[in-house]
């Protein structure tokens, strides 16, 4: 519903067309939707490929696949992405550790941001949260 009643619907009113005029077939949409719930695509990148198929009808797999867009959920990847991202922000660790808990997931951002960017997006951003919050807490002794 929530995919009928945003994207859709914005691309609709943006290009002034119907549910019956839309490029997108419905099944091409429930395609999309189950790629974000089996965890193949984040809800950011789903975005991408929404206004790919929108604008190039075409097969959700075959657009994924084409456009590289497949979210990575390789632990031991991300686990190395995320070791090299606190190694080079030595800075922001030493605030992050310094730092009171209700300070602490905000300053956490700033490593899932330098995650994500080293990652083109394509880590699942599920799986980055979890790996680094059991390094931050090694690392603060939590």
């Amino acid at each position: 519903a929530n995919w009928i009643m945003g994207e859709l619907s914005a691309a609709m009113n943006r290009d002034q067309s119907t549910v019956e005029t839309s490029p997108i077939p419905a099944e091409n949409l429930a395609k999309l939707i189950q790629r974000i719930n089996d965890g193949t695509i984040s809800s950011k990148i789903a975005k991408q490929v929404f206004e790919i198929i929108w604008n190039e009808p075409s097969d959700v797999d075959v657009i994924i696949e084409r456009e590289g867009l497949k979210q990575n959920s390789d632990a031991s990847a991300i686990e190395s992405v995320v070791d090299e991202v606190i190694a080079n922000s030595q800075k922001q660790l030493e605030n992050y550790l310094k730092a009171d808990d209700s300070k602490r997931p905000k300053m956490k951002g700033y490593f899932v941001g330098q995650i994500m960017k080293a990652t083109k997006g394509q880590a699942n951003p599920k799986l980055v949260n979890d790996v680094l919050d059991a390094k931050l807490n090694e690392l603060s002794g939590s």
